[in-house]
């Protein structure tokens, strides 16, 4: 988990906690992308946070060694933002959407598998990605037409704008549980079967750790 100085950080990581996730949080300007790469973690997540994806530390050089490794990401709010700008989308103004909730659709692919569509998502952000490349799937708008949700057409990569451990964010953790498949984390059979039908079984690495961790449920 790389955490770009926000307090939503420690959110995310007790909800993944919850899911049965062993979690490691780094700050954006403490590790380099090559570092972070080279950690036993199954995948990674790029933290909400103040400020622009330039501005954030390591999180853009993040996405681009994962996008060139094929290794799991997920980045929400601020990291979602990181990976629009990375493949070439533009990170624009949008109305301010602090602690609002909006209504989102989505296709249930990626991070959304088996979750209902529409539900209630909460929103803290003023800025938006727009104009995204071919290879960027939009796969979840707020009823204002904001992209909510994104996914590599070819690489386990996704980015949501709302924040899914927000307790007024409906689904939460079966989102977050969809990544950790994604990232081919084994989940509790106590926990899959309380957050309902649909959702993504683990997927086999592109590229495998270096060093697995001993749980094989690290992020």
């Amino acid at each position: 988990m790389i955490d770009n100085y926000d307090s939503f950080t420690w959110n995310l990581v007790h909800y993944l906690m919850e899911l049965g996730a062993e979690v490691k949080v780094v700050r954006n300007d403490a590790l380099t992308a090559a570092e972070a790469l080279a950690s036993n973690a199954q995948g990674f997540l790029i933290s909400p946070g103040p400020k622009t994806p330039t501005e954030a530390g390591v999180s853009l050089d993040l996405v681009a060694a994962c996008a060139a490794a094929g290794r799991p990401l997920l980045g929400v709010c601020l990291g979602h933002q990181a990976i629009g700008q990375h493949f070439g989308g533009s990170v624009v103004r949008g109305g301010l959407m602090h602690g609002k909730t909006s209504p989102v659709t989505h296709d249930g692919t990626g991070v959304f598998a088996g979750l209902p569509s529409p539900f209630t998502a909460t929103r803290y952000h003023s800025l938006i990605v727009e104009d995204l490349p071919a290879d960027l799937i939009v796969n979840a708008r707020a009823d204002d037409g904001s992209v909510m949700g994104i996914r590599h057409a070819t690489l386990p990569i996704h980015g949501v704008q709302f924040h899914p451990e927000s307790i007024a964010t409906e689904h939460g953790h079966a989102l977050l549980a969809n990544f950790l498949a994604a990232a081919g984390v084994e989940l509790p059979s106590r926990l899959r079967e309380g957050l309902g039908e649909g959702l993504l079984k683990p997927q086999r690495p592109t590229s495998p750790p270096l060093t697995p961790p001993a749980s094989g449920r690290g992020i």
